[in-house]
């Protein structure tokens, strides 16, 4: 399979090459900022209105499964971040505390529900499991991650996250219009439905304004200046490290328990994946106003792209051998 640069991993590179060039500074930046937290609080009321009730309890008799991802996303992930972030004392140099924080914060993101469930179907995998999983760890996610961030920051010993400032932000501004969304679903689920590619699409407006505004915040606050092309390269590096290791992890675990090979493509990348969808707009809420907001968001997009290109091949490797077994089994 050839290799390709999806359209819009190209526009959020065009982002950050434009916030470093031209950055929204002043008056503009702030009315982004304001334009930014109102995108992201209409994204959450989409969410809930698109999400139905199905959805979360679907395939909840598969318990075993969806204990097993749970557990490597809000479990196994956040203690493999902790010692990446230890290196923030070890080699500031190689890992600037605001790079470290950022690893804390991906470790800590629910999985990513539409290449999760995407990458499941192409691997013809458990697809209902994925869409329950995927879809219950981004519920559940809005309220465990800052949790859990405060846990490992505690941990670590970072001191700069205002845990109530954040937990306030993050009801008013993701958990109340998600819930209210999801109220009005009767009404607006049907539009939502037939809307679903303009969904999408305002997804990734979305994700481009955070990314442009917080890299532009960023520069000016000297982004560049105070992080290293080795911390970058570094960075990359680990990320790759983290996907290859949560997938190793998924299939020893899978195989362990006895899950069919297409519980085993689910747990793979539902259980490896973070989602650069749910993961930008909180950080906006959790991380508003903070210097470093672009070093904070780096492993998330240096993941997110790394997840979505390693997954695209391993789908068509799972498919290849779901349909052999599928083939075997007639015969």
């Amino acid at each position: 399979m050839p290799f390709r640069i999806d359209t819009f991993t190209l526009l959020l590179l065009g982002a950050i090459v434009l916030a470093s060039v031209l950055p929204a500074t002043g008056t503009a930046g702030d009315v982004l900022a304001t334009a930014g937290t109102i995108a992201v609080a209409l994204l959450f009321f989409f969410h809930g209105a698109a999400l139905s009730r199905e959805q979360i309890i679907a395939g909840a008799t598969h318990w075993r499964l969806h204990i097993l991802i749970t557990a490597l996303t809000f479990v196994f992930f956040p203690l493999a971040v902790l010692p990446i972030h230890g290196l923030s004392d070890l080699a500031p140099s190689w890992m600037p505390r605001d790079l470290g924080l950022g690893f804390l914060y991906l470790g800590v993101l629910p999985s990513a529900v539409s290449s999760s469930i995407a990458y499941t179907a192409m691997a013809k995998g458990n697809v209902p499991a994925a869409i329950c999983s995927a879809a219950a760890s981004n519920v559940f996610g809005m309220m465990l991650t800052p949790f859990l961030l405060l846990l490992l920051v505690s941990t670590s010993g970072t001191g700069e996250f205002s845990v109530a400032e954040a937990l306030k932000d993050i009801v008013l501004q993701l958990l109340l219009p998600f819930m209210v969304g999801h109220a009005l679903r009767p009404w607006l689920g049907g539009f939502m439905g037939r809307n679903e590619g303009m969904m999408a699409r305002y997804d990734k407006c979305v994700i481009w304004l955070i990314v442009y505004s917080a890299f532009s915040h960023s520069v000016a606050s000297g982004l560049w200046q105070n992080l290293p092309v080795k911390a970058i390269v570094l960075a990359i590096v680990l990320c790759f490290g983290l996907l290859g290791l949560f997938m190793l992890m998924a299939r020893i675990l899978v195989r362990r328990f006895g899950f069919s090979l297409e519980d085993e493509a689910a747990v793979v990348f539902c259980g490896s994946k973070k989602s650069l969808a749910s993961g930008l707009p909180m950080a906006k809420v959790l991380f508003s106003g903070h210097p470093g907001f672009g070093m904070i968001v780096l492993p998330i997009m240096c993941y997110n792209q790394i997840q979505v290109i390693v997954g695209a091949i391993l789908a068509q490797k799972y498919k290849a051998r779901i349909e052999a077994q599928a083939g075997g089994s007639k015969n």
